[in-house]
This record gives structure tokens, C-alpha cells and sequence, in this order.
């Protein structure tokens, strides 16, 4: 990998370079390998609006959707073997990290359905189903945080799988998630379960929580309320770290670590910076610290690559301010319950609509791969 470099710097901090982002192209044209060696790049997650993307650009599935059209394959099922295929390939070109990290990273993430966020039977069902299918021990299913979410992430890490956790905005749930992810270890353990094949990440979303609370701060309108804008994001994902430093110290989680288990580490996502008159690394850099995954857009890591300046945790000493943040905020009526709680109702509503973009794209690709055998059979 790239040494003296910002990402190479990151790295050495402790924080694991996750791209989010993936699409056949990446992975047939050598560029993912390219961000491998280039980037410091040691993992990836997707998502549907990832997918949506991929699916609607370029010729790259052209072939596999014609095959699946011949099969009489309906949408769903050609989306779950197109993106299938996408994830097990790039788990393939990640397997040298994943031996190398002891699986700690070359990780590969795929979602289940976002329309099963609030049907946790469902999502234990699709998540063993995606485990099944893509069949590499370095992938990872995402689950959404959702109260019925919980449920399907202890299952599901019981069963011996590894899981990232999606959707994450408070500091509550955060606490909730990890609970479930020490009860899924616990139901592993008295299955005869190798707990350290298990691993997981919690996805502490970033820059929508300034998104939102920026909006009510321009409302308000004063000189205190604007000086906190753009603060909200990084002090809430801060707290997320003290958070799990607290989880992962109780006599519960030392128990399962000393019977081989592994942490769930932070993994900051929503990374990309939504205001233009914000640093374009500032998710980056003020969020550097050991033991958490940064996964980030295409543009925000070669923003970091080319000017990010790494000086070292900036974490773990800033507590105390964080508080003083979310506390400045309540004080000046911005309901920190009431945002993190639209945010993830929004997170889950974009999501399926993503989706259902997915699947209207591969409807149209199915019916035009078809086209051609039905025109030349009329015209004989």
C-alpha cells in the first residue's frame, strides 16, 4: 500500500479505509484493486441507491441481465443475483486484506431489503439467505438500527454471521445495538459458535445530522445558534466512540472477548460533506481515531488522499466539548430525540426508494433484453 500519504497516515492511526461505493465496472476494470494499493482502501459497503447507480450507468451487466431475462428470472430475483455477484467478486479481491487482518478488515457489505427494516423474521430470513449466496466468510450484511432491527441483529450474529449495522444516529440506539450485538454472541456462544469469526461494525451516520440540525440553527437564526453550526455531526460521532470504549469495557463484553470474540467497532458513515463551505474532509480528519472504519464516497477519499491533514486521534480527548455541543443545542430548543429519530425514519424511506429505482431499472433492462428475441420473431 501507499506509504506517506494522508490515507496512508489515516491508517496508521488506526481508522480502516472502507470505499462506499461498488459497481462491476470498479470491479472489472482493476480500479478497486487500483484503490487497494493506491488509496489505502481496505474494505467496501454498498447500499441500494449505490446499486440504483451502478445498475442504470454503462454496459457492465448488459450480458448477465440478458441470461437472467432468457431464465425467466423475475426483478427480484435479478436483483439478488446481480448484486450477489457484485459483492462475492469484490470479497474475492479483498480475501489478501481479509487473511492479512484476521478478518478484521477486507470486508464486503451488502443490505437486505430496506422494505423489511420494521420486519425483523424477514430480515433474519433475507440476511441468512445473502450469507448463504454470497458464501465468503469477508462479507458482511447490513441491518438496519431499527427497533425491530435489534431483534434481527442478535439473531443473525448468533447464527455465526457477520453483520454492519446501518442507520445509526443516536447515541441510545448505539447503546441498544450494542447489546444486541453481545446477546447475538452470547446466543454463539452456547451454539458451539467460533467467536472470532464473528465480526461487526456499528454505521454511526455523520454529516445528515448536521444536514438536519443546521436547518433549525438557520431558523433560529442568532449568533449563538449559527457559531453552532456544522458542530453537531462530529460531536455526536465522538460521543458514539465514548459510547463504545463504555460497552466494550463492562464485565459482560470482556467475558466474551476473553472467550474470543471481537468489539464492534464505529464505522462513521455519511462521510461526504453536505455544505459546500465546509472542508471537504472535515468527516475525515476531525473523526481520526483507533479501532473504526471510515467509509467514504469516491470523492471524499481522494479529497483526503490529496489534502486531508491527519494529526492524530481526535477523538478520544474530546468529550467534554462534545457534550457541551448536545447540550448547547437542547438549550436552544433543538430536540436531539426528535432529529435522530426523523433521521432514521428518513434513512429508511430514501433507502426504499432507492430500492424500488433498482428494481424499476432492472424491469426495464429484463423487458429490453427480450426485446430483440420477440422482434425477430416477428418479423420472420
Amino acid at each position: 500500500m501507499t506509504e506517506n500519504t494522508p490515507t496512508a497516515a489515516l491508517s496508521a492511526v488506526g481508522t480502516s479505509i472502507w470505499l462506499d461505493d461498488l459497481s462491476r465496472e470498479r470491479i472489472n476494470s482493476g480500479g478497486l484493486q487500483k484503490l487497494i494499493a493506491e488509496r489505502n482502501v481496505v474494505g467496501v459497503t454498498t447500499n441500494p441507491t449505490i446499486f440504483a447507480g451502478a445498475l442504470a450507468k454503462g454496459e457492465a451487466y448488459d450480458a448477465q441481465v440478458a441470461e437472467l431475462a432468457k431464465a425467466g428470472k423475475t426483478v427480484t430475483e435479478a436483483v439478488f443475483e446481480i448484486t450477489t455477484d457484485d459483492v462475492g467478486n469484490a470479497c474475492d479481491i479483498f480475501r489478501e486484506v481479509y487473511d492479512a487482518t484476521d478478518g478484521k478488515d477486507g470486508r464486503v457489505s451488502i443490505e437486505v431489503e430496506p422494505g423489511m427494516a420494521h420486519d425483523a423474521a424477514g430480515t433474519i430470513g433475507q440476511a441468512q439467505q445473502l450469507w448463504k449466496k454470497v458464501a465468503r466468510p469477508n462479507a458482511m450484511i447490513k441491518i438496519p438500527a431499527t427497533i425491530e432491527g435489534l431483534e434481527a441483529i442478535a439473531e443473525t450474529i448468533g447464527a455465526g454471521i457477520s453483520v454492519n449495522v446501518t442507520l445509526i444516529f443516536s447515541l441510545e440506539r448505539h447503546r441498544a445495538v450494542i447489546n444486541a450485538y453481545l446477546t447475538g454472541l452470547e446466543k454463539a456462544k452456547a451454539a458451539g459458535i467460533d467467536l472470532s469469526t464473528i465480526h461487526s461494525v456499528a454505521s454511526f451516520f455523520v454529516s445528515r445530522v448536521d444536514t438536519e440540525i443546521d436547518k433549525r440553527l438557520d431558523a433560529i437564526g442568532t449568533d449563538e445558534a449559527l457559531g453552532l453550526k456544522s458542530k453537531a455531526g462530529v460531536a455526536n460521532a465522538r460521543l458514539a466512540y465514548q459510547v463504545f470504549e463504555q460497552e466494550f469495557s463492562s464485565e459482560r463484553a470482556k467475558g466474551l472477548i476473553a472467550a474470543g470474540a471481537n468489539r464492534q467497532r464505529p464505522l462513521w458513515a455519511s462521510t461526504g460533506v453536505k455544505d459546500p463551505s465546509l472542508p471537504d474532509t472535515l468527516y475525515v480528519t476531525q473523526l481520526a481515531v483507533a479501532d473504526v472504519v471510515n467509509t467514504m464516497p469516491e470523492k471524499t477519499l481522494e479529497a483526503t488522499f490529496d489534502h486531508g491533514v491527519i494529526e492524530g486521534d481526535q477523538v478520544t480527548g474530546n468529550y467534554a466539548d462534545a457534550n457541551s455541543v448536545l447540550d448547547r443545542l437542547e438549550a436552544l430548543g433543538v430536540s436531539y430525540e426528535e432529529v435522530t429519530a426523523l433521521l432514521e425514519k428518513e434513512g429508511v424511506e430514501k433507502f426504499i426508494v432507492s430500492w424500488n429505482e433498482l428494481l424499476d431499472t432492472v424491469t426495464a433492462a429484463l423487458e429490453a433484453a427480450l426485446a430483440p428475441t420477440e422482434n425477430s420473431g416477428a418479423s420472420k
